[in-house]
């Protein structure tokens, strides 16, 4: 009585063993022995839109100001129109850009104007709508332009960033 006491308890023992050696291999590929992960498969990146506005539009002088208030937007314009003395230049890039500066560089470079599923308009460096490096064009109605950069350190030390157009040169 003792012996088959036993042998019940280890053929249980075995069946639960073989129980979980076969639900382990349920995530995996291959069975037994060959086991990989199942892969996750990562939606695919938004599909590059253009934006509604045209590099050709942004390119020319404009006077250059910034606000954090937005009560203070038509007296930093009214700023930006007195900086046309010394403008800031937007150039025409060679790939169809805009020549600007990213936040924190010395040295202008060729940016891109990116459209989003969203409606938002984006100015950056190649890559997703709406990246770090990014500013989104907040407002532009041929003559004054707002943006703000997307990244948070440097949207709080640059503020709403306005570019008004300055006349042309006489």
């Amino acid at each position: 009585m003792v012996s088959s006491c036993y042998a019940r308890a280890f053929s249980r023992l075995g069946l639960a063993s073989v129980l979980a050696l076969s639900l382990g291999a349920c995530g995996t590929v291959g069975g037994f022995g060959g086991a990989q992960p199942v892969a996750v498969q990562e939606p695919p990146p938004e599909p590059e839109l253009p934006a509604t506005i045209r590099a050709d539009e942004l390119v020319g002088r404009w006077g250059l100001a910034s606000y954090m208030n937005p009560n203070d937007r038509v007296r930093t314009e009214n700023a930006a129109r007195g900086q046309c003395k010394n403008p800031y230049v937007i150039g025409a890039g060679t790939s169809g850009g805009v020549i600007m500066h990213l936040a924190d560089q010395a040295t202008p470079q060729e940016l891109r104007l990116k459209g989003s599923t969203s409606g938002k308009n984006y100015i950056g460096p190649p890559g997703p709508a709406g990246g770090d490096q990014d500013r989104e064009i907040v407002s532009f109605d041929g003559k004054v332009l707002v943006t703000r950069f997307i990244d948070k350190d440097a949207a709080t030390r640059y503020g709403n960033m306005v570019y008004v157009r300055c006349a042309p040169r006489a």
